[in-house]
């Protein structure tokens, strides 16, 4: 019959034993084992301290003085104590609870040590010296031992937790939409994106066949998956395996997108999953549109001109005739002309250009909007026969901050699309001051904008099918417009109603003329 004393330390390890296999939590593990060190060495209080990169932390404390404990914290962590080893510590602790104390209090430690390295130390207060029988001493050890097992199993738990919940927010977080195979095929995951992407809940894919979900519009760019791994794919860790296509789904129409497999082999070389990106390709595709409109539209536009003045020139330089003076005259207007339109195709090209590459640069001073107006429309007054250009500003219109070439500019282009658009009639400038700004407004009496082509006016190089047929230009005077405007810290739109600005809206009428208005801040 064991006495009682040999009962309850048996008990101690046993309670420690079930500890180790059953808490996980580390807060709760450092509490529970330092209440029963502090009960099997009769002591009054104590810490766990725990040794870390930075050096030594207090982990778990109980009983002890919140004074005494936020003088502890920070001293632990000072730089001549972080190297400090176990027996060191031990020592430094035990002066300072003797001396806190004025010799009441003792102290002793016990090393967590596992896999042959130490990871921590519980410190006992206790108000007499350390007497052990190697009985106690080979219990306590055992004690340490299971303790420190127990600390570096819910150390190792917590790594694996965190480690988990940064794979999930780093999944969750990317733009790409992201699905995870199993070595069937199956999905095993899929996080937010890829759901947007796809139209429907990571519940409604998981364990879904790969190619339910990843399924073609059309034959894709590149080897599909079932083709790659017929053909033995993966043979090594980094074959990766890239395809491009429409791809189907619940949500029309069918999404360009470009799928990238990744597969995760075990060491044997055994395919354990298959990590899917999926990234949406339709600015990709966009780009390419834009690209191949660009050259489409400025050879065209740059041979026009060209063409023209090789032409004129070829034929003034004839030495088979003899030109009179209104002949070469009106030859050479007509060479200035295009030069002049070609010249402004590169200075638009180029502003287009700098726009891409971060801005344009403003040089801003105090402008007279209705000066400005009323230049411009003098300057195209003496070219346009069928049409008369009006001005309309309220009195006393207020100056504006702004770079007076660059607003120059944007009325010009406004004009310009006015007179290439509408065949004769008026057009009108128009200013309406605002509390925080004034609105510009430019409209003619042509056609007006299609419903259809309101929403892409301002983008570069569009041009409606009926400008294309009808109108020379590259497309980018409004895009240009935009661009100055909102760089002065204004907005631009195309009115669709008959009103003036400010009054209430009416429906508008067929042929009833475009109306392009700007503000500025005031």
């Amino acid at each position: 019959m064991l006495p009682d004393f040999r009962v309850r330390q048996r008990d101690y390890l046993l309670e420690i034993s079930r500890a180790l296999t059953q808490e996980l939590d580390l807060e709760k593990l450092l509490a529970r084992i330092l209440r029963i060190a502090i009960e099997m060495l009769a002591g009054q209080a104590g810490i766990i301290a725990l040794k870390e990169q930075e050096g030594w932390r207090v982990a778990a404390a109980y009983g002890i003085a919140p004074a005494f404990l936020s003088y502890l914290t920070p001293l632990l962590a000072e730089e001549n104590v972080r190297e400090l080893n176990v027996r060191e510590l031990n020592r430094m602790l035990k002066e300072l609870t003797y001396t806190v104390s004025m010799g009441l209090l003792n102290g002793t430690a016990l090393p967590l040590a596992t896999h042959g390295q130490v990871i921590g130390v519980i410190f006992i207060f206790r108000n007499y010296p350390d007497l052990f029988t190697p009985d106690d001493r080979v219990l306590l050890q055992s004690f340490a031992d299971q303790a420190a097992i127990a600390v570096f199993n819910a150390q190792l738990y917590g790594q694996v937790s965190y480690e988990k919940q940064r794979l999930d927010a780093l999944l969750d977080s990317a733009a790409d939409g992201i699905l995870i195979l199993n070595a069937d095929l199956t999905i095993e995951r899929v996080n937010d994106a890829f759901e947007r992407i796809y139209g429907k809940s990571h519940d409604e894919l998981v364990n879904l066949p790969h190619d339910d979900v990843i399924h073609w519009a059309s034959d894709p760019q590149g080897a599909t998956l079932n083709e790659a791994i017929a053909k033995g794919w993966p043979l090594t860790p980094n074959a990766t395996l890239y395809v491009e296509g429409d791809l189907e789904r619940d949500l029309p129409p069918p999404l360009p997108v470009g799928v990238t497999y990744a597969p995760l082999l075990s060491p044997e070389g055994k395919l354990r999953n298959i990590i899917v990106s999926v990234r949406d390709i339709t600015h990709f595709r966009t780009a390419d549109e834009i690209k191949a409109t660009f050259i489409s539209i400025v050879s065209h536009e740059l041979r026009t001109p060209v063409t023209l003045i090789k032409g004129y020139a070829s034929t003034l330089r004839r030495d088979d005739a003899k030109w009179d003076k209104p002949t070469i005259s009106d030859s050479l207007a007509v060479i200035e002309e295009e030069a002049d339109r070609l010249s402004k195709m590169i200075d638009d090209l180029l502003d287009a250009s700098r726009l891409q590459a971060g801005g344009l640069t403003l040089n801003r001073a105090d402008v007279s909007l209705p000066s400005l107006a009323n230049r411009v429309a003098e300057r195209f007054g003496t070219q346009a026969k069928k049409h008369t250009i009006e001005t309309d500003f309220p009195e006393k219109f207020p100056i504006v901050l702004a770079d007076e070439t660059r607003i120059e500019q944007v009325i010009i282009n406004l004009v310009s699309n006015a007179l290439k658009y509408a065949a004769m009639g008026a057009i009108r400038i128009s200013g309406t001051v605002r509390s925080e700004q004034v609105i510009i407004c430019v409209s003619d009496e042509g056609p007006g904008i299609e419903a259809k082509d309101l929403p892409h006016i301002f983008d570069r190089f569009y041009r409606s099918t009926k400008a294309v047929k009808q109108t020379k230009g590259a497309g980018l005077g409004l895009y240009l417009a935009r661009a100055i405007v909102e760089a002065h810290g204004g907005r631009i739109w195309a009115d669709t109603s008959t009103r003036p600005v400010g009054q209430s809206a009416q429906r508008p009428k067929p042929d009833s003329g475009a109306r392009i208005c700007f503000s500025l801040p005031r």
